[in-house]
């Protein structure tokens, strides 16, 4: 275990903080509707791929473009003018032992049943689908063919647990209102400013035009978000919150955030793989990050996705001695379980981190776990 670095702190640097940010993407944003059928497309081929070859071949489909469309929404009801598009790219294997596989008709299918799969009223007639997924390159296949995994990249993956109280809200937040709040789509993001013992927490949620009849109704649904952010606020911290919903808002003019879908995505904003959330479900500032789109890379040798989310299990796994923030770097061609450092600040002690990098670099278990839906990249 020579590549593992230890470091000893007293205490999670950003918890002591005077100040901190937190940002959350909902599923239903653009970006993240991307980095959703990204995934799904990967998850579906890698599925493909193992019926009918008993493995999973090299693909990377993490380049998925959303246009957004046009809508005209009205209250209780209006329409949609033109049609989101979604762009499906990236490479797969589309032929193997003399047998085609039909990539692109696949994802199109795992396209489809996301959004029919995760929204309330956002519909694949909505959608424009098209892929133009190319073939996989011939290096990449000849490294994703050993029989040890071999990283596929030079890359790093970063994680830390536990998340702070800040972190924990905004995590939760998102799913709460849209999943309890039957007027709001899923296109909620969730922005938190934390100062001292205060925290501001600023919510653009997409009221779905048909369940408001007028900008009353429409104002009442801003209530309920307020209020269940700050329910969740007082249960989950000490934290003095102050609350803020759809702030370009301008209701005396009529002017108010309602959709027909419940998504952005209809009416103007665009989006695209790895432009929101980290595999933590957060983008935090405050915190070492990746860049890396996680979301569409094959699960077998792309470190650019296991290694983020593996830092994070091993993050989860130490936390249960002590706060740890964990970098892991790799080198392409080399085993996966040969990382070319392990670098871990922690208040646990050095046998626990050790244990845990071990346990976890022999059994990582994330190639399963991702293709059985077991694990989120967003």
């Amino acid at each position: 275990m020579d590549f593992v670095d230890y470091n000893n702190i007293d205490s999670d640097p950003v918890e002591n903080l005077d100040l901190e940010l937190v940002e959350r993407k909902g599923i239903g944003h653009p970006d993240s509707i991307c980095d959703g059928i990204a995934e799904s497309v990967s998850r579906a081929l890698s599925r493909e791929y193992k019926e009918r070859f008993g493995k999973v071949l090299h693909h990377n489909t993490d380049e998925a473009q959303l246009v957004a469309g046009n809508s005209n929404p009205e209250y209780g009801g209006g329409e949609i003018v033109s049609p989101i598009h979604i762009l499906l790219t990236g490479r797969a294997t589309k032929e193997f032992d003399g047998e085609e596989i039909p990539v692109d008709e696949i994802a199109l299918e795992a396209a489809k049943n996301y959004i029919s799969d995760n929204f309330k009223k956002l519909d694949p007639e909505h959608v424009e689908f098209e892929s133009r997924i190319g073939e996989t390159s011939t290096d990449l296949k000849s490294i994703f063919s050993s029989e040890a995994p071999t990283s596929n990249d030079t890359s790093f993956g970063v994680g830390h647990a536990p998340l702070s109280t800040t972190e924990k809200i905004i995590r939760e937040l998102e799913g709460k209102i849209h999943s309890e709040i039957p007027e709001v789509g899923e296109d909620v993001k969730t922005m938190g400013l934390r100062q001292g013992d205060n925290v501001k927490v600023t919510v653009a949620s997409a009221v779905i035009a048909e369940k408001v009849s007028g900008i009353r109704e429409y104002i009442e649904v801003k209530e309920k978000v307020k209020e269940k952010t700050r329910q969740l606020v007082k249960q989950k911290s000490d934290l003095k919150p102050e609350i803020h919903v759809n702030t370009a808002d301008e209701e005396d003019k009529g002017e108010v955030y309602v959709t027909e879908t419940g998504t952005s995505a209809e009416m103007g904003d665009d989006g695209s793989v790895g432009r929101g959330n980290r595999v933590n479900g957060l983008i935090t500032p405050h915190r070492s990050m990746s860049l890396e789109a996680a979301s569409g890379k094959n699960p077998v040798s792309h470190v650019g996705k296991i290694y983020n989310l593996l830092a994070n299990e091993i993050a989860e796994e130490i936390s249960t001695e002590g706060f740890a923030d964990v970098k892991m770097l790799s080198q392409i061609g080399v085993p996966l379980d040969e990382p070319q450092t392990v670098e871990v600040e922690t208040t646990a002690s050095e046998e626990k981190v050790k244990e845990v990098v071990e346990e976890k670099l022999a059994n990582p278990k994330i190639t399963e776990k991702c293709i059985n839906d077991e694990v989120n990249t967003f």
